[in-house]
C-alpha cells in the first residue's frame, strides 16, 4: 500500500511504526473472510482491509484534523481478535496498527459524556480486583434495572450488568497473595505465576488449579508482591499510558523475583493477558528505563498449556470418557499462534476433544468489546453457542477468563478452564458444575495434597 506521510510527520514513532506496517498491505481482502464482524455485519469498513484505509487516511491527514465520527465507529467496532494476521500472507501486523489508531482516537477526539463515563469506570473497576469484587455485590441490587437501562439507552451499562455472574465467589482464591507454593516433589523448574485482575475475582479456582497442578508435578510457583493487572483492559481502550503504567508495575514486581533465583518461566493462565504480557517487548521498546526488562519478561511469558506442553506431566490419575468441545480463545490461537497445545494435553489427559465449528470465529468477549459493543458482541455469543452445541459435549474448556464469562450466559453446557480439567484428572478436586460427570471418571487412588500444603509465604 502507498502511503503519503508528510517527512516530519514521520519523525513521529506512533507515525512511522503505522507507515511501516500500512506499506505491507497488498489489498488482497483474504482477512475479510476471517473476520468476525464483517461475517456478522458485510460491511467492507468492518473488516481489516476496510479499517487499514480508514486508519490511513485518517493519520495522513495530521493532527490539525480530527479523526472523523465514522472512523472511531469502525474501530470501535474491531473486536482485536487477530484472525486476520493468522490469515494476512502478507504479514501485516494489524494489531499494533489498531493500537496506534485507538490512541490517536483517544487523543484527538472527545467522546460524549455517556462514553467517557463508561470507559472511566471499566479502567477503574476492573484491573483492580478489590474494586471489581465490591463491584460485583452490588449488581443484584440494580440487575433489576437492566429493561429500564436499555429503553433509556444506556445498552451498555445493562450489557455490563448482565454480564456479571449471578452470585460471585465470596472467598479470595486459596492462594491470594504474594508468596510461593513449593512442590513436594523433586523440583523440576520454578515459575512466576501472573494471577491477573477480573479472573481472581470471578473464577478463582482457576489459579488454585494452576497452581496445584504445577506443584504436584515438581515446579515451585511464585506470585510475585505488587504485580496486577497485565493492562491488555485499558490498552484495548485506547489508553495507552495507563497500559504502560500497568506493565512497568508487573515488570518490577516480576523483575525483583527473577533477581532473587531462577525463573525458568512466567505462566499466564488467560490467554488474552498472555498476548499482552508476550508484547511488553514492543510496548515499552522506547523506555529506557524499561526496554530490556521488559523484553525480557516477554521473554520468558508462557501460556500454562505452552509451558505445560513441554513439561512431561505423566500419566493421568483419573481416566474418564467425558466429551470435551475445546473453544479456542482468539488471543490464544491468532494472538500467541498457540493451536494444538491445549488439544494435546487434555487428550493426554483422558478426554475426548472434539473441536467446535468455526474455531476462527470469536465469541464476542474481547476484553470489554461485550459491554461497549453489546449487539455485535451478542450475535457472535449466540454463533459460537450454537457451534458448541453441534458437538454434544459433555464440557466446554477455554483458555480465557473472558471467553468463559461470555459464554456462560447462552449455554446449558458447563465452561471450565483447560487447566482445572487437567488439575481433575492429575488427581485435584472436580471442578465446579461437573460433579455431575464424576460416575464417567475412574479415580486410581492416591494419597493427595490440599493447596495449603503447599503454601510458603
Amino acid at each position: 500500500m502507498q502511503t503519503n506521510f508528510a517527512p516530519e510527520q514521520l519523525s513521529n514513532p506512533r507515525l512511522a511504526e503505522a507507515d511501516r506496517i500500512l506499506k505491507r498491505c497488498v489489498h488482497c481482502g483474504l482477512c475479510t473472510a476471517v473476520c468476525s464482524t464483517y461475517v456478522v455485519l458485510g460491511d467492507e469498513r468492518d473488516s481489516p482491509r476496510g479499517r487499514i484505509y480508514l486508519i490511513k487516511d485518517m493519520l495522513e491527514r495530521g493532527t490539525e484534523h480530527a479523526p472523523t465520527q465514522q472512523v472511531r465507529h469502525h474501530i470501535d467496532r474491531c473486536l482485536t481478535c487477530l484472525s486476520c494476521m493468522t490469515t494476512c500472507p502478507s504479514g501485516v501486523d494489524y494489531l499494533h496498527l489498531v493500537d496506534v489508531a485507538r490512541a490517536e482516537i483517544e487523543e484527538r477526539t472527545t467522546r460524549s459524556f455517556k462514553d467517557r463515563a463508561l470507559r472511566r469506570l471499566l479502567a477503574f473497576v476492573i484491573p483492580y480486583p478489590r474494586r471489581f469484587r465490591l463491584a460485583l455485590k452490588a449488581v443484584p441490587l440494580v440487575r433489576p434495572l437492566v429493561p429500564l437501562l436499555e429503553r433509556i439507552g444506556l445498552k451498555e451499562v445493562a450489557a455490563m450488568l448482565s454480564l456479571a455472574p449471578p452470585s460471585i465467589v465470596t472467598r479470595e482464591a486459596r492462594f491470594g497473595g504474594a508468596g510461593t507454593a513449593v512442590t513436594h516433589s523433586e523440583r523440576r523448574a520454578r515459575v512466576i505465576l501472573a494471577t491477573g485482575c477480573a479472573q481472581q475475582v470471578l473464577r478463582p479456582d482457576i489459579n488454585d488449579a494452576t497452581i496445584r497442578l504445577l506443584a504436584r508435578r515438581g515446579v515451585d510457583v511464585v506470585v510475585a508482591h505488587g504485580a496486577g493487572c497485565c493492562g491488555a483492559i485499558v490498552q484495548h481502550m485506547g489508553q495507552e499510558e495507563e497500559a504502560k503504567r500497568h506493565a512497568q508495575r508487573n515488570i518490577d514486581a516480576w523483575s525483583k523475583e527473577i533477581g532473587r533465583g531462577q525463573i525458568d518461566a512466567i505462566i499466564v493462565n488467560a490467554s488474552g493477558c498472555g498476548t499482552t504480557v508476550k508484547d511488553y517487548g514492543h510496548m515499552l521498546r522506547g523506555d529506557s528505563a524499561y526496554a530490556e526488562r521488559a523484553e525480557r519478561v516477554s521473554s520468558l511469558t508462557k501460556d500454562v498449556s505452552e509451558f505445560l506442553h513441554d513439561y512431561q506431566l505423566g500419566a493421568p490419575e483419573r481416566w474418564s470418557s467425558v466429551r470435551v468441545a475445546y473453544h479456542s480463545a482468539c488471543s490464544l490461537q491468532h494472538g500467541q499462534r498457540i493451536h494444538d497445545e491445549p488439544r494435546a494435553l487434555l487428550k493426554q489427559a483422558g478426554f475426548a476433544v472434539v473441536d467446535v465449528p468455526e474455531g476462527h470465529i470469536c465469541c464476542g468477549s474481547a476484553g470489554t468489546y461485550n459491554i461497549l459493543q453489546p449487539e455485535i458482541a451478542n450475535q457472535l455469543k449466540k454463533r459460537k453457542a450454537d457451534n458448541i452445541r453441534s458437538t454434544r459435549a459433555d464440557v466446554v474448556a477455554a483458555g480465557n477468563i473472558g471467553c468463559i464469562t461470555q459464554l456462560a450466559g447462552g449455554l446449558d453446557i458447563p465452561l471450565v478452564h483447560t487447566v482445572e480439567l487437567l488439575d481433575w484428572a492429575y488427581g485435584g478436586p472436580t471442578p465446579a458444575g461437573l460433579e455431575h460427570l464424576t460416575p464417567f471418571v475412574t479415580d486410581v487412588p492416591k494419597p493427595r495434597r490440599q493447596i495449603e500444603d503447599y503454601i510458603e509465604t
